[in-house]
């Protein structure tokens, strides 16, 4: 018996694995948080599984998404990185990694962890929506607008409102699996 699945990540099997461990879980690991964040800016203006495809060479060139690493970064390991063609290499996309790095430490030392202040627009708790189909589900909503607002007046960058709602998803803020997919009741 096959699985259903959320439409959009059907016929690749990388989305698929994703999609099936990952996406929609509730993720409370600051480095994880972290690297979703990060992958996410980069995604901004991209589809997702170009994103995916190139997450280990990402790994790889951002330190394991090491944020105490990446808030130190230099121009010499700037320019390494726009030289790498495993990842995006977008020069304000790499820059905004970095400040993003040295934010997000900003707001561990505020609210004790980025899990306390990003869970914290939800209060704690996943929102559960009954989407039949995944097109039903909303590309920003309030929450994802507030979110962006906060993180732009503290200095983020790459944190539209679009971006904020597809990480909320992918982090397990939102449950935005379809009501006859498989994870819907698992997440």
């Amino acid at each position: 018996m096959t699985k259903h699945r959320c439409g959009w990540c059907i016929g690749d099997t990388l989305y698929e694995s994703y999609h099936d461990t990952e996406w929609g879980t509730p993720l409370h690991d600051e480095q994880l948080l972290f690297e979703f964040l990060i992958l996410e800016t980069f995604q901004a203006g991209l589809s997702w599984i170009t994103i995916l495809r190139k997450r280990e060479n990402f790994k790889v060139a951002f330190d394991n998404f090491d944020y105490n690493i990446i808030a130190t970064y230099d121009e010499a390991k700037k320019e390494e990185l726009l030289q790498n063609a495993g990842i995006i290499r977008n020069k304000l996309k790499i820059n905004s990694a970095i400040s993003n790095a040295q934010n997000f430490i900003k707001i561990q030392k505020e609210f004790g962890s980025f899990d306390n202040y990003i869970w914290g627009f939800v209060h704690g708790k996943p929102i559960q929506n009954n989407y039949k189909h995944h097109k039903d589900c909303p590309a920003t909503t309030e929450i994802s607008d507030t979110i962006s607002k906060d993180l732009k007046k503290r200095g983020f960058k790459f944190v539209g409102s679009t971006v904020m709602y597809a990480f909320m998803q992918a982090i397990g803020m939102v449950n935005d699996h379809v009501i006859d997919c498989f994870r819907y009741n698992e997440v």
